[in-house]
């Protein structure tokens, strides 16, 4: 922990006031204009957001894992698109280069993605390369003067239209499976490198995501993580349940907010005479939710202080991102449900975080590949 108690308390505090007086309001106009206006991004910059989990010594506040979560559980209570805007800096953009980059790499890169100054990309998905990563197919050959040239296409890349550091997996060598991926650090006016048209998505507008294209890129021999081959998808590997545990709290922070939406509409909307929020079923619905989110919310915290006491938690952090962003799917649906027909129009903010946390059970691995990991986990503990 970097803080001491009074300092985070204070910081939790502001990010709270801060997702509650600024964010939220903003959150329709966010929809509508599909990006965050400058002004909330300069003000996310200057409350320490982009640097959350960026050592001190390098611009950032150097949280902790249990007390990422709970700044993670406050900001999940805005529309997705404010966390994203500042989440691939908190975890792989920036954490690849904590674990592995070299003195030289960590002092160029990380005081900008810290403040936010640079915004990081992270790119390992192929059209033909999801959840088997290790199947990648874009190449990097180091030609004779150590230079190296990566070609290949990236695919629903988170932040892209607006980085301007990319960290790219690309396959250095014939060595099958992951032995054979490197990382790069590629910066935006790389030669060779451009960007596809923004996605049209089903939800979360104002979160961009595109195309990364490398045809020829050409980057300096110093842009391989750690100047070290074969080593980027194990550092990828080493970064995730760090990111597993992250959106497990940002599904813990929407469910939150979904429950005192569903409350609220609860105790105004009459129906028979009387608060719909007073009819047994209802209430089932509530009590379903609340329960699910308490369960999903401890998790997580136990989950991060076994990782920051130096456990390896692969497998609580898998449980936990699977558990949370299954409940919060059921949570918003419960919420739509006690809105009736009101839940379905777009006036109502629950019909957003309905589309919006469809997105939860997919990255950061699905439901399915987490299912497979703990039970690889399982079975490795019991042998």
């Amino acid at each position: 922990m970097a803080v001491d108690g009074d300092t985070f308390a204070m910081l939790r505090e502001a990010v709270r006031r801060f997702v509650d007086e600024r964010l939220i309001p903003a959150e329709r106009r966010v929809a509508e204009e599909d990006r965050i206006g400058p002004e909330l991004i300069a003000e996310m910059r200057a409350l320490g957001l982009y640097g959350l989990s960026i050592p001190e010594a390098w611009g950032g506040l150097g949280l902790g894992m249990a007390e990422e979560v709970e700044i993670a559980m406050e900001l999940g209570r805005a529309a997705p698109a404010f966390r994203s805007a500042v989440g691939t800096n908190i975890g792989i953009g920036s954490q690849a280069l904590v674990l592995a980059g070299t003195e030289a790499q960590r002092r160029r890169w990380l005081p900008g993605l810290a403040s936010g100054e640079i915004v990081g990309s992270f790119c390992l998905t192929e059209p033909d390369a999801g959840s088997d990563a290790a199947s990648l197919r874009t190449r990097a050959v180091r030609r004779p003067d150590g230079a190296w040239v990566l070609d290949g296409t990236k695919r629903y890349i988170t932040n892209a239209p607006e980085a301007g550091l990319f960290t790219v997996m690309a396959r250095t060598s014939e060595a099958p499976g992951a032995a054979g991926i490197s990382c790069f650090l590629v910066e935006r006016d790389a030669p060779g490198l451009s960007l596809g048209r923004p996605d049209r998505k089903m939800g979360q507008q104002g979160a961009h995501t595109c195309d990364v294209i490398l045809d020829g890129c050409v980057v300096p021999a110093d842009a391989l993580l750690g100047e070290r081959e074969g080593e980027g998808f194990r550092v990828a590997m080493r970064v995730l349940d760090k990111g597993r545990l992250h959106i497990a709290a940002v599904c813990v922070g929407a469910a939150t907010r979904l429950i005192d939406e569903a409350v609220a509409y609860g105790r105004t909307r009459r129906q028979f005479g009387r608060p719909i929020a007073e009819f047994q079923l209802v209430q089932a619905m509530l009590a379903d939710s609340y329960a699910e989110t308490y369960a999903a919310r401890t998790m997580v915290r136990d989950a991060a202080r076994r990782r920051d006491a130096g456990e390896t938690v692969t497998l609580e952090a898998s449980a936990c991102k699977m558990f949370a962003s299954e409940m919060v799917g059921r949570v918003a649906d419960r919420a739509v449900q006690i809105h009736g027909g009101a839940g379905y129009m777009a006036e109502y903010e629950v019909e957003r975080f309905f589309r919006d946390v469809r997105l939860f059970r997919l990255y950061e691995g699905t439901t399915q590949i987490q299912q497979l990991v703990i039970a690889r986990e399982l079975i490795k503990r019991a042998g």
